[in-house]
């Protein structure tokens, strides 16, 4: 599998007038989408995938799928049928509202990649620079 970046992907317009308009208060899903756009670009996946094969879902997308699954108690089972039935999860992570998602083994295997080397740390560390970058965070 190899990675194709998708750089500055945007929420397809009708994904997000659907999304606005059925949850006109907001999900989790939504305000990930709104507030931590940016966290992770697939660029910053780059050394974690080879240069050629066929090309693998957007890491970046795996990434905000993740998060979601965390804050939200998810199994990944219950994850990737959020991506594939949810209009919120296809806004927080810019998808179609035709496209079917991904197989739940996806989450564990972009995990297992995750848990090599120094590969979490790092995306820690970049998420925590521009969430403070947009002044969602604060240094004391």
């Amino acid at each position: 599998m190899s990675l194709r970046p998708r750089s500055g992907e945007q929420v397809p317009p009708l994904t997000a007038q659907v999304a606005r308009a059925s949850n006109p208060g907001g999900t989790t899903a939504i305000w990930v989408r709104d507030r931590l756009d940016g966290l992770w670009r697939d660029e910053d996946f780059a050394d974690w995938y080879p240069r050629d094969g066929r090309p693998g879902l957007s890491p970046a997308q795996l990434a905000t799928v993740c998060v979601l699954q965390f804050l939200l108690g998810l199994s990944d089972r219950q994850a990737a049928e959020a991506v594939r039935c949810r209009i919120d999860f296809k806004y927080a992570v810019a998808m179609e509202l035709d496209d079917p998602g991904f197989h739940h083994r996806v989450l564990a295997d972009f995990r297992d990649r995750l848990a090599e080397g120094d590969r979490a740390d790092h995306l820690l560390d970049l998420a925590l620079a521009r969430l403070k970058e947009a002044g969602l965070v604060h240094e004391r």
